[in-house]
């Protein structure tokens, strides 16, 4: 199957790109800014005996999107979706600017639409088709400083819930999975060793490999009967 992951150019998009060439899906490495990391993550798919490609454009631009989907569906059908794109811009909201809301929403929700609505109508006429939402944990707990980032998320477990309901019956699944603090750059520099030992009943980040497996799982046959649910993958945090 063609397999589009957005914001594979980050640790955790790198960990799911991986993950589905190696499950034997020819996965489109999408990047905004970091098409770089992304062409580095294609190439060593490559060199491991996989299918992949880079491709870049800015989730937030609609028509920019529809432009560069429309090329990827004039062969095939694209019928697997990771919508991982996503940024933070964290503030306590007193004093957040309506620069940070607005962007967060963009890339998260808009994003969404943005990329995934191009892609239904051709993945429906093949009656097979998996989407993946990366939530988060800030999502269904919420989090200090984030009420941006959690808005977002939890904005995506609806669209989850409600755009399964309406592609159940083609054969197309939707799910949302919902990290808690995941090892990575970003992760690394918000949170101490003793802040993760703290509020993560396991007592350590999750490792994108890990989150990737679950990812790899949902667009799997064996996931067939698995649609609108969130799948929480944060070490026990409740």
């Amino acid at each position: 199957m063609r397999a589009l992951v957005t914001g594979g150019s980050g640790a955790l998009g790198q960990a799911i790109s991986v993950a589905l060439a190696q499950a034997g899906h020819e996965v489109w490495v999408h990047a905004n800014r970091g098409i770089a990391q992304a062409e580095a993550t294609v190439a060593s798919i490559v060199a491991a005996g996989g299918n992949a490609h880079a491709i870049a454009f800015d989730v937030t631009d609609a028509e920019a999107t529809a432009a560069a989907l429309k090329g990827l569906l004039e062969s095939a059908p694209l019928q697997i979706l990771v919508n991982n794109a996503g940024i933070h811009a964290d503030a306590p909201m007193p004093g957040m600017t309506l620069q940070q809301w607005r962007s967060v929403i963009d890339v998260s929700l808009n994003g969404f639409f943005n990329v995934t609505q191009p892609l239904l109508m051709p993945m429906i006429r093949t009656r097979w088709g998996r989407i993946v939402n990366m939530a988060s944990v800030a999502g269904v707990m919420g989090n200090r400083g984030q009420v941006n980032y959690a808005a977002a998320k939890a904005g995506l477990i609806g669209a989850t819930k409600a755009l399964s309901l309406e592609l159940a019956s083609r054969g197309i699944t939707v799910n949302a999975v919902a990290p808690g603090v995941i090892e990575s750059p970003m992760a690394d520099s918000a949170f101490a060793p003793e802040r993760i030992k703290q509020i993560v009943p396991a007592q350590r980040a999750g490792q994108p490999d890990e989150v990737a497996a679950m990812v790899a799982y949902l667009v799997s046959d064996a996931a067939a009967y698995v649609t609108g649910q969130v799948m929480s993958i944060n070490g026990g945090m409740a």
